[in-house]
């Protein structure tokens, strides 16, 4: 598969795998704006890239490792790249420092989270009055002990 990226701007870096069978693509913070009003203030970073992911294909964003030598954590878990959109790439991180203490954040030019390509199925959807009973049936959280 080619993925392709289209610089939006002249500090942006161009992804890559760090190793052989990585997962994920470095993706590096070109500029970030903290937003300290915000109910949990927040760190939003800009790659400066765009990216066209295939159909039948999904990008995700992911924090990186490092993340835990960090005060932050990545708002949403993990960011959702649809193959239709190609806008600009951009993660936000929470603060979870404590108040009055500056944060460790990550800095501009440092490699800040990683794009992790995978397939993507578009179900066909039908609507039932029933389900079909499983071995495990509605046993959910804790039921396996």
């Amino acid at each position: 598969m080619k993925l392709k990226f289209k610089k939006l701007d002249d500090m942006a870096v161009i992804p890559s795998y760090a190793h052989p069978g990585d997962a994920g693509l470095d993706l590096t913070a070109i500029s970030y704006n903290y937003v300290p009003n915000a109910d949990v203030p927040y760190f939003n970073y800009e790659f400066g890239l765009a990216v066209q992911i295939p159909d039948g294909w999904v990008g995700l964003i992911f924090p990186r490792s490092s993340i835990s030598n960090r005060d932050m954590q990545l708002s949403n878990c993990v960011g959702v790249i649809d193959s239709g959109y190609i806008g600009s790439l951009s993660a936000r991180f929470k603060t979870t420092h404590h108040k009055g203490e500056m944060p460790i954040i990550y800095k501009v030019g440092e490699k800040v989270a990683q794009l992790v390509i995978v397939p993507c199925m578009q179900a066909e959807l039908v609507e039932v009055n029933e389900l079909t009973p499983t071995q495990r049936g509605v046993g959910g959280f804790g039921s396996t002990n």
